[in-house]
């Protein structure tokens, strides 16, 4: 491990070159104009495939935006096999104007790297690269098996890698999947996330009057869509926060007593977390901390609402229409298209003969938990220590990665979150940046992780 880690400390230099030279690059997924961008970095990321020394490299096109794949497969078949995924397209850069530097010109400042990507996700997965190369460049060899897969549509919902996972079982086969695109808990606070909640989200659409009407002829004897959306909205959670909806908990999993304690090592701040969001008061459900409310229990949203008069001044109407999206965040056992049955069932039965109600669910995607005792996490937590020369805290994301499900469900094979991002580096916004410490320190986590995996 020595000569390893030795390499990666002389190498620092080479590391960062490449990492500026990714992130150059405007793979922006969501506007054909980016399109020859797109190609560019998936021909970048096969170019370093072939110059760390990976086999069977090749970009895969799709419907959409292309994928790159490549090997290292030696190590025998008694030597586990991991799948290391990322995504290499990055959000829109808008608003421009609040860009400190050009989201595309890489710019250090405090020893953070500012430019779109540098979080979320070309630092981290530049992260596994450099790895790879470290170790071939070393010892010319792996004591595991790796796969690779980056694909080039994570942040459009990653409409056609299901399809491609299906499709490539053989190719893609594994004992764990790796992916780098987490955050670390806090500063020199490294994490291992093994839970991520769920989504079901769903769209309610009242209809009223064949139009809108006037408020002084009809009101009294015409029932407002307005009006019943906001009744209706009313009888989905009680005041603490509890959901109303008849059987949504029904399948839910208690937190263990192993989390409440490994929450419990969590330094969170009520009162930091109101200022920086400059509220008075927190809120959830009873019998829970802020932790826990925000990663490992249900949740129920209004996420946009519409009807009647938006403008300035005042306009008397009972409006024709309303509607409102709503997401639930869902823990696992929770099934999301069960729970859209659940929600539906439950809107109709409150919902008054005065108006017409319609129901839709959007999307969904599964809530998903790793088992501790996972080797792979197990050798995880040993590699970090070993980095970061502190104990890493477990957690859960509060957010969903529908991917990790499809994994599971198509491979077989459980997930590592091993994220290096910090979060408050505004992955997704203006200035959004990545710690260069977390990438030099996670480039040895990974080179401690092979090892101790080979084991």
């Amino acid at each position: 491990m020595e000569k390893l880690i030795n390499y990666a400390k002389d190498n620092k230099e080479n590391f960062l070159s490449d990492l500026v030279e990714i992130l150059k690059i405007a793979s922006v997924s969501n506007n054909p104009d980016f399109q020859k961008d797109m190609n560019e970095c998936a021909k970048w990321i096969e170019k370093k495939f072939n110059e760390i020394g990976l086999n069977n490299i090749k970009i895969y096109e799709t419907e959409g935006h292309p994928i790159v794949y490549g090997d290292w497969l030696k190590a025998g078949a008694d030597k586990p096999t991991i799948l290391i995924y990322g995504h290499y397209d990055v959000q829109p850069t808008d608003p421009i104007e609040l860009w400190e530097t050009p989201p595309f010109e890489p710019t250090i400042r405090n020893n953070k790297i500012y430019a779109r990507g540098a979080n979320d996700d070309k630092g981290q997965i530049m992260i596994h690269i450099k790895s790879i190369e470290t170790y071939m460049k070393t010892v010319g060899k792996l004591p595991i098996n790796i796969k690779f897969i980056l694909e080039g549509e994570e942040e459009i919902g990653s409409k056609h890698l299901g399809k491609f996972i299906k499709e490539h079982y053989d190719l893609l086969k594994c004992d764990y999947i790796v992916i780098s695109d987490t955050s670390m808990y806090d500063e020199n606070m490294p994490s291992i996330c093994y839970g991520l909640r769920g989504i079901t989200y769903m769209q309610i659409d009242i209809t009223g009057p064949v139009n809108d009407l006037h408020s002084g002829s009809y009101g009294g004897g015409v029932d407002n869509p307005v009006n019943v959306l906001a009744t209706i909205i009313s009888k989905l959670k009680n005041e603490k926060g509890k959901i109303l909806i008849d059987g949504f908990y029904d399948d839910v999993i208690p937190i263990s007593e192993k989390e409440h304690k490994e929450f419990n090592r969590l330094p969170f701040n009520e009162g930091k977390f109101k200022q920086e969001l400059k509220i008075s008061e927190l809120y959830g459900e009873e019998s829970y901390t802020m932790v826990e409310r925000m990663t490992s229990r249900p949740t129920l949203d209004c996420n946009g609402i519409w009807g009647g008069y938006q403008g300035d001044g005042t306009k008397t109407i009972i409006p024709s229409k309303a509607g409102v999206k709503i997401s639930m965040r869902l823990v696992p056992e929770q099934d999301p298209d069960n729970i859209a049955k659940l929600f539906t069932d439950y809107v109709k039965k409150i919902s008054p003969n005065t108006v017409k109600v319609e129901v839709s669910a959007l999307h969904g995607g599964k809530p998903y938990s790793a088992s501790l005792d996972s080797p792979a996490i197990k050798a995880a937590i040993v590699s970090l220590k070993k980095a970061y020369g502190v104990e890493p805290v477990y957690t859960k994301e509060g957010g969903s990665i529908p991917i990790v499900n499809t994994f599971k469900e198509i491979l077989g094979a459980d997930t590592l979150l091993l994220g290096f991002a910090l979060p408050n580096e505004n992955a997704h916004g203006p200035n959004e940046s990545f710690d260069l410490n977390n990438y030099y320190k996670g480039i040895n986590t990974v080179l401690y992780f092979i090892n101790e995996l080979s084991k």
